[in-house]
């Protein structure tokens, strides 16, 4: 009889990560002692994946408040500094926001509206629709918003963002303006120095704000992307993808992450005999369909992952088939049809109907999606998460 079982994702648990542990030991012996513990054992092209966190947290990858400061004063020159795009995050963007705004004298913040980059709405759609407003080409004024929109606190978290960044700016001793825009050129009416707060689109933002005469452009993921004062960094994303650690102090996004994957798939091999794939994964790159929120506040879903998980899915649409090549079988004869087809299909189905419907991500955004939700953000204590039959189909016995 057929295995019935396709897809597991297990939560593994381990220790509490410090500064300076040997994750790769850590990793191996507690995905090994939850296999004896459950009773399962581990099989070619499984995944163990674990969380970012826990690899910056290994790596002791931290910068302070005054760290990002003086990284923004050297690179902005401490006057008035344009801060743009910030998504609305208490955990992800507030401390990096004490320490811009300690690194120069006043901060002209600009705020997207009705929403941040990632689906955090500060007013709805509709309320923009209702007052007249043309989010593609009007640029509000704090007095001019709050007569249109009032007090607005976010449904989930219960915080006005925009008293929230206001107050942390003028606590860390800057003075502040408020600005709504969504065209990043507006912010030079008020300073041509400028920092792009977005993750997704902050190529294209540097790059309109260049063009259109600024003096100095930077982005997050130009900030600590090396070390100061003997502070953690990320040579490839500075701050973007950072988590607030303390109230002083940020974990950044991991760094160097390659050799560790291959180090744990190594260890493995050599323990088992399988060959197994691993990653490091960060936020999941879905969206909330009742919040809005789009999960992907990282730079990117995986920053290491081994040679196995690159590409995309080549699926075949076993109901297209059912609908449309073999709606005259039923039972027997149509599973065995169903399961010939996939024995024949070809290395590459882009374009061919029958893959219709089939998933066009990269493998590692929709196994990092998948662990993400296994994992969670709480209090669940799996931050390795192992994946059982996910390259199966509907002929694997």
């Amino acid at each position: 009889m057929s295995r019935m079982v396709g897809t597991v994702s297990r939560g593994i648990r381990t220790p509490i990560i410090r500064s300076g542990d040997d994750l790769a030991e850590i990793v191996t012996n507690s995905l090994l002692e939850a296999a004896r513990e459950d009773g399962f054992a581990l099989r070619d092209r499984d995944i163990v994946a674990m969380t970012e966190a826990i690899v910056a947290r290994a790596q002791g990858n931290y910068a302070t408040v005054d760290d990002i400061a003086a990284d923004i004063c050297a690179n902005l020159g401490g006057e008035t500094v344009g801060v743009i795009f910030p998504i609305l995050s208490r955990n992800r963007f507030a401390i990096c926001l004490r320490g811009i705004a300690k690194g120069c004298k006043k901060v002209v913040l600009m705020l997207s509206y009705p929403s941040d980059e990632v689906g955090n709405h500060l007013v709805s759609l509709d309320a923009v629709d209702e007052k007249g407003v043309d989010p593609y080409k009007d640029v509000l004024t704090l007095e001019q918003y709050r007569e249109l929109f009032g007090y607005e606190k976010h449904p989930f978290t219960g915080v006005d963002y925009v008293a929230y960044y206001q107050e942390l700016i003028q606590d860390c001793g800057a003075e502040v303006e408020i600005i709504f825009a969504n065209d990043p050129r507006a912010i030079l009416s008020y300073t041509k120095h400028v920092l792009c707060c977005d993750i997704h689109t902050r190529q294209r933002t540097k790059r309109l704000l260049r063009e259109a005469g600024a003096l100095s452009v930077y982005g997050l993921d130009d900030i600590l992307t090396a070390p100061v004062n003997g502070s953690g960094y990320n040579e490839k994303y500075g701050l973007l993808g950072s988590n607030k650690a303390t109230e002083d102090q940020v974990k950044l996004f991991p760094r160097d992450c390659q050799d560790l994957v291959e180090d744990i798939q190594k260890r493995l091999l050599d323990q088992t005999g399988k060959h197994v794939e691993v990653m490091v994964y960060g936020d999941g790159a879905f969206k909330d369909p009742v919040g809005k929120i789009w999960e992907l506040a990282d730079p990117v879903v995986s920053p290491a992952y081994t040679a196995g998980l690159e590409g995309t899915p080549n699926e075949l649409k076993l109901k297209y088939l059912a609908d449309n090549d073999f709606a005259d079988l039923s039972g027997e004869a149509l599973r065995e049809a169903i399961k010939d087809r996939i024995h024949r299909k070809d290395g590459d189905l882009v374009g061919q109907m029958v893959s219709e419907g089939t998933t066009p991500r990269r493998l590692t955004d929709l196994i990092g999606s998948l662990c993400d939700l296994t994992s969670g953000s709480g209090d669940k204590g799996t931050p390795v998460v192992f994946i059982q039959g996910y390259f199966d189909n509907y002929t694997t016995e």
